[in-house]
């Protein structure tokens, strides 16, 4: 019997296995990453704010590299335009592989989380506008609060100690690869303000003769490594954000597996790159970028400067109610219904998680105010202190529902037929019954057995009459 036509699908369903076993790995190094990011910020901010703040300043405004190639930058450039190409290279593997095996590859699934993120970007925009409208202030800053950050996100996860099902961590990991993506666009169209056609031209023949190499099935990290190093240089001369380079060459790598195939070339190269990005890149584009002064009369500021209030509350508000409300419009027009395993306040609790904004937060900082340091400064901390707010708010969330969400994993993760397959994935396996069965008659047998000689133990102590 055919299946009825308006069979509504199922929104924060069960993953399937392979999907499941890739995102915990992927996101076991995004913990350890932002952990490691959350201490650096801390670090910075502490450098930043303590007697020897001058050195800071020094450390990171000191220059090196060849002038004659036009890369002679000061460590901070280095690292926001440098060691950022490595986190959005891996950005793009990311975004190619959903686009071929993850969430975004169908697009009927794909409808909910890419309206859930562009909404989550959108709100935050209007609500900065808005407020620097009341304000008189620049709207120069409007992009800074669309961003979010996953391994920021991941780390409060791991210092609260809440676990979220599988289905609610791919979901933020989705909205967080649409929210790059755009966070790239932006980037791309918005801060290129004046474009060296003659290095943007031999940068394309360069990504071109990367995508001719894959295509070719050329291997060896001796020829893509110099050949991204060219790219990557003659990206940031051409007036183009040097990270569009990193994001490039990720998108041209093959995500999808081959007949025999353990893992895609794509999937092998975000395995070992990707802790170089969580765990080294982005932790040292924070320590030099988000050691910024913080005194009372500056969180005062935060909150009455229209720029700084605009980006506090697009983070905090804006990303919640884009999110939830993108999901929730998307979920009815589209006739999903949600996991009657979840509740909409845990989408609301992901929400909130999503308006923890901080490495591309303060990327674009950087990029939108450019030539002015003290509002750049500003900035930076609204983006802190907003993004702490937004991890406050998801955590107490979070904690309300943390019973179920534990109880929910460990359903995911038990194997009482202990053959490295959840149970839950094989429940509607024939095999998968006729085993558990003979594990059950096992253990009845042997609670017989002990019952026996229990029993043989009680009559013997009796002793003769």
């Amino acid at each position: 019997m055919a299946a009825p036509k308006n069979r509504r699908s199922v929104f924060l369903g069960r993953l399937p296995l392979p999907e499941r076993n890739y995102l915990a790995d992927a996101l076991r190094t995004e913990t350890v990453g932002g952990v490691l990011l959350l201490v650096a910020a801390i670090a910075a901010l502490i450098w930043a704010n303590t007697p020897i703040r001058d050195s800071y300043e020094s450390v990171r405004a000191f220059h090196f590299g060849p002038g004659s190639l036009g890369l002679h930058l000061s460590l901070q450039h280095w690292a926001a335009d440098g060691l950022l190409a490595v986190f959005f290279f891996v950005a793009g593997i990311e975004l190619k592989r959903e686009l071929v095996a993850g969430e975004l590859r169908d697009p009927k699934a794909a409808v909910l989380p890419v309206v859930a993120a562009v909404c989550g970007m959108a709100v935050p925009a209007l609500v900065y506008f808005a407020v620097v409208s009341t304000g008189s202030g620049s709207t120069a800053g409007w992009a800074v609060p669309t961003a979010t950050d996953i391994a920021f996100a991941l780390a409060v996860l791991a210092v609260i100690g809440t676990s979220l099902p599988s289905a609610l961590r791919a979901f933020l990991l989705t909205l967080a690869v649409v929210d790059d993506l755009f966070a790239i666009l932006i980037i791309a169209v918005f801060f290129t303000s004046s474009l060296n056609f003659t290095a943007l031209a031999l940068a394309a023949v360069g990504l071109a003769v990367f995508w001719l190499l894959l295509r070719k099935g050329v291997r060896g990290w001796y020829v893509y490594v110099p050949l991204g190093l060219v790219n990557w240089a003659l990206m940031y001369n051409s007036g183009v954000h040097a990270t569009i380079a990193g994001v490039a060459m990720g998108l041209m790598l093959r995500c999808h597996r081959h007949e025999g195939e353990a893992h895609s070339p794509g999937e092998h190269i975000e395995h070992l790159v990707r802790p170089l990005s969580a765990g080294l890149a982005v932790p040292l584009f924070a320590l030099f970028s988000a050691g910024v002064a913080i005194s009372g009369g500056a969180l005062s500021d935060v909150f009455s400067k229209p720029e700084t209030l605009g980006v506090v509350l697009g983070l905090v508000v804006g990303k919640a109610i884009g999110v939830f409300g993108g999901t929730w419009l998307a979920a009815r027009f589209t006739r999903a219904t949600l996991n009657p395993d979840l509740k909409w306040p845990d989408v609301l609790a992901v929400a909130s998680l999503a308006g923890i904004g901080f490495t591309v937060s303060l990327l674009i900082g950087e990029l939108a105010f450019d030539g002015d340091q003290l509002m750049t400064d500003e900035i930076k901390a609204a983006v802190l202190i907003g993004s702490l707010i937004a991890a406050v708010l998801a955590s107490v969330l979070l904690k309300l529902r943390d019973n179920k969400y534990r109880k929910l994993c460990a359903d995911e993760d038990r194997d009482e037929d202990q053959d490295g397959i959840p149970d839950v994935y094989e429940q509607d396996n024939p095999e998968y019954h006729l085993r558990m069965a003979a594990i059950l008659e096992a253990k009845a047998a042997e609670h017989r057995r002990l019952a026996e000689v229990a029993a043989g133990r009680t009559t013997g102590d009796a002793g003769p009459a």
